[in-house]
C-alpha cells in the first residue's frame, strides 16, 4: 500500500540517517562505496595514513579497525585484509612515519657513538611524536600481544643499535666481547626510556653524558 511503502521509505532513510550520526570520530560521513575505487598501495598508504591520524588523536587504548576504516573512507573487511589486528596496523603506521628509526652513529669510539645514539633518541621523545611513544609504551603493561609485537618489530630502535655500536667497539678493542651478551650491553637506553617515562622531555643533554659515563 501506498502508505507501507512510504512508512518504510521513511523507515530506510531513518536508519541510514542513524549510521551516519553514529561512525566513529574522524568519519566523514560519506560512503565510500561512492569514492572512486582505490586499490595496491594507494589504498595502504590511505589506511596507514588514517592509522596514525587516530593514533594521534584518541591514542593506541581507543583506537579501532572500525574508527580507521572510517577515517580511510574504506570498509573494515579491507583493512584487515591487509592488518590482522590494530597492534600490526599501528606499528606499521609507526614504521611508515618513521617514528621508530635512528642512524647508526660511526663516530669511531663507543663513547661518542652512543651519545650520539641517545641523543637522536631523546629528539625523538622531544618531538611530536614523543607523546605516540609513551603512548606504546604505556600500553606494553596493558596488552601482551602488543608488547611481543613491540619487541619483535621495534627492537632494532635502541638496543639492537646499541650491539652493532657494542660489536664495532669490540673490533676496535675499546671492551671485552662478554659485555655483548650482559645487561650491561642494554643499559643506557633503559635507562633514557626509564628518565622519558618518569620525567619527561625534554631530557638534558648533561643527563646523557652522565648514563653514558656512568
Amino acid at each position: 500500500m501506498p502508505g507501507e511503502r512510504t512508512q518504510r521509505s521513511l523507515r530506510d532513510d531513518l536508519g541510514v540517517t542513524l549510521s551516519l550520526n553514529t561512525e566513529p570520530a574522524g568519519g566523514s560521513g560519506l560512503d565510500h562505496r561512492k569514492g572512486p575505487r582505490r586499490r595496491g598501495e594507494v589504498l595502504e598508504s590511505a589506511i596507514l595514513a588514517a592509522a596514525f591520524d587516530e593514533l594521534v588523536e584518541v591514542g593506541y587504548a581507543a583506537l579501532t579497525m572500525e574508527r580507521v576504516a572510517v577515517r580511510a573512507r574504506t570498509s573494515k573487511a579491507a583493512v584487515y585484509r591487509r592488518w590482522p589486528g590494530r597492534a600490526e596496523l599501528v606499528l606499521e603506521a609507526c614504521r611508515e612515519r618513521g617514528i621508530i628509526e635512528v642512524d647508526l652513529p660511526d663516530t669511531g669510539a663507543l663513547r661518542t657513538d652512543v651519545i650520539d645514539l641517545l641523543r637522536q633518541i631523546s629528539a625523538k621523545m622531544a618531538s611530536p611524536l614523543g607523546g605516540i611513544l609513551r603512548g606504546l609504551l604505556t600500553e606494553l603493561t596493558r596488552d601482551p600481544a602488543f608488547a611481543t609485537l613491540i619487541r619483535e618489530r621495534m627492537y632494532h630502535v635502541g638496543p639492537s643499535t646499541i650491539l652493532t655500536v657494542l660489536e664495532r667497539a669490540v673490533e676496535r678493542g675499546e671492551v671485552d666481547a662478554q659485555v655483548l651478551g650482559s645487561r650491561r650491553a642494554t643499559v643506557a637506553t633503559d635507562l633514557l626510556r626509564n628518565e622519558f617515562l618518569l620525567f619527561g622531555v625534554p631530557i638534558a643533554d648533561e643527563t646523557i653524558v652522565d648514563i653514558v659515563d656512568d
